[in-house]
């Protein structure tokens, strides 16, 4: 038998049979290190949330939850609500409703309560209108995706929400600065990204933004503001509760033709909060 003899190229060293173990023992640690760090990736990515914090168990059954409470607010107080309502049938306005997280949008205090079928408190007096009236005054509008349009009374932000799902633009005022510093956080934080919040009185607007396809006030006054009026595109709609504070007022659907002529036509009777000027005290 021939003994093979070890074979060493011209200028190389041998490798020692100790350092041969060492080295290979050393790469198969490393392999098996990588290979850990691997899976444990896999793993943390797939468990993401996606705002990039770890999920939980109990977090996708609250997810879970909150959907099957939103599908049942649209089906029963909104597609198909009881009688003596008239149902919302516009598919994209539904599907809005369905998609934006009404729990989100109240109190802590109030998460149970969010997809009731009535307002819901947000404090400094204000309120978030039952789904039900989000939902009519948005197919009111008519909106389309190319439009742009102002709100008066963000609230906590969550009508905003919903027309940003099915407009281009949405600029939001809202007088209370508590309520539209955390409005503009939140929906930022939910990436509502084509939402725009200013802190003012919204009597008069928006004007750097004007004109606007839409108009949807969220409180009530006693009268259309002019400078509303003045700037809604020829074309426009706006829809704004008008009636006395504190009391039962009408939806109201305004109309500017081409021509610039106004048409106000009176709709179902609401009570809606009463929108302060900037004295803080209600319009008259």
């Amino acid at each position: 038998m021939t003994r093979r003899k070890n074979l060493t190229r011209i200028g190389e060293k041998p490798i020692e049979p100790e350092r041969l173990t060492t080295t290979g023992a050393k790469m198969g640690e490393r392999i098996r290190k990588s290979f850990f760090l691997l899976v444990l990736f896999s793993i943390l990515s797939a468990i993401q949330t996606p705002d990039g914090l770890p999920r939980s168990g109990a977090q996708d059954e609250d997810d879970a939850h909150f959907r099957g409470l939103r599908e049942a607010m649209v089906r029963e107080q909104i597609s198909h609500p009881p009688d003596y309502r008239d149902p919302v049938k516009d598919p994209r306005v539904l599907e809005a409703m369905r998609s934006v997280p009404r729990d989100l949008f109240v109190p802590p205090s109030s998460i149970r309560l969010a997809y009731g079928d009535f307002p819901i408190p947000i404090g400094y007096g204000q309120t978030i209108s039952q789904p039900y009236i989000v939902a009519l005054m948005t197919e009111m509008l008519q909106v389309k995706p190319e439009h742009k349009v102002l709100e008066l009374g963000t609230g906590s932000g969550y009508q905003a929400a919903i027309l940003s799902q099915l407009v281009k633009e949405v600029y939001t005022i809202e007088i209370i600065k508590p309520l539209a510093l955390q409005a503009e956080e939140r929906l930022k934080k939910l990436q509502y990204l084509n939402v725009q919040v200013k802190v003012g009185d919204g009597y008069y607007g928006w004007e750097e933004h004007a004109p606007f396809d839409r108009i949807i006030v969220t409180c009530a006054a006693t009268f259309v503001p002019p400078p509303l009026l003045k700037q809604l595109r020829p074309g426009g709609k706006m829809c704004i509760p008008v009636g006395a504070q504190y009391s039962v007022q009408y939806l109201t659907i305004v109309e500017k033709s081409e021509k610039g002529a106004i048409t106000m036509k009176k709709t179902l009777p609401v009570m809606f909060v009463p929108l302060t000027r900037g004295d803080g005290e209600p319009w008259q």
